[in-house]
């Protein structure tokens, strides 16, 4: 007598269900990097000039600062809501929330990577004949890269976990296929979209954390013993 199929008896881990799912798996979970990827970019592209904005006018500080930290503490299906008469059931609606979750680890990451530069490292530059926007350039955002970079690598894996959320308007990656499972308790599905989730995290993560390194090799350099 044969074995049981696990999607018959509704197992958790299910190799069958991985087997005749994959296509609907891979389609998930690249609609979930699509929508985590756009959003971060756009987040880091607002984020960069906001963050400037409020060096070269501090009285903007707290309006900015305190604008998106209030945006970042309302829910995500009460945010879609409010975005949703503005961009109808679109894709365009879950990345617009996004964005404005990850502006407030971004702003405030790009800020601190700012204010880490040295002033004598500004002094030197500016007495080299380094102008405003050649000395930001090659001078201070390079030196602001690591606080900069683990800001983005926060805001990366904190839009991975909300784009599942996006499955209330049918735009969330593997957030969809949860929502799918849940009516039915289907286990196999939802242990397998949520393991995907954590792996996508994890994995974007290592990325970010190898291109960082790559980006910023003086960070590795250690002074050998005895000062040689």
């Amino acid at each position: 007598m044969s074995a049981p199929n696990c999607l018959v008896t509704n197992d958790w881990i299910c190799g069958e269900y991985l087997r005749t799912r994959t296509e609907e798996l891979a389609d998930a979970t690249l609609q979930h990097v699509g929508i985590t990827v756009v959003s971060v970019l756009i987040a880091l592209a607002v984020a960069v000039p906001l963050a400037l904005l409020v060096r070269a006018r501090p009285r903007f500080a707290g309006p900015v600062l305190g604008l998106t930290t209030l945006l970042y503490t309302v829910p995500s299906l009460a945010m879609f809501s409010l975005l949703l008469p503005f961009f109808g059931l679109s894709a365009a609606l879950v990345v617009t929330g996004l964005v404005l979750y990850a502006l407030t680890i971004l702003v405030r990451n790009t800020l601190a990577g700012l204010a880490a530069v040295p002033a004598e490292t500004r002094e030197a530059a500016r007495g080299m004949g380094y102008g405003s926007l050649r000395l930001l350039w090659q001078v201070e955002l390079p030196l602001a890269l690591p606080v900069l970079m683990a800001g983005v690598r926060m805001a990366t894996v904190s839009t991975i976990a909300l784009t599942t959320v996006g499955s209330v308007v049918g735009r969330g990656g593997l957030g969809n296929l949860i929502e799918d499972a849940l009516p039915t308790f289907f286990k196999a599905q939802m242990l397998a979209a949520s393991v995907l989730c954590v792996l996508l995290a994890v994995a974007a993560d290592l990325l970010l954390l190898g291109l960082q390194r790559l980006l910023t090799p003086w960070t590795r350099i250690r002074t050998a013993p005895g000062g040689g």
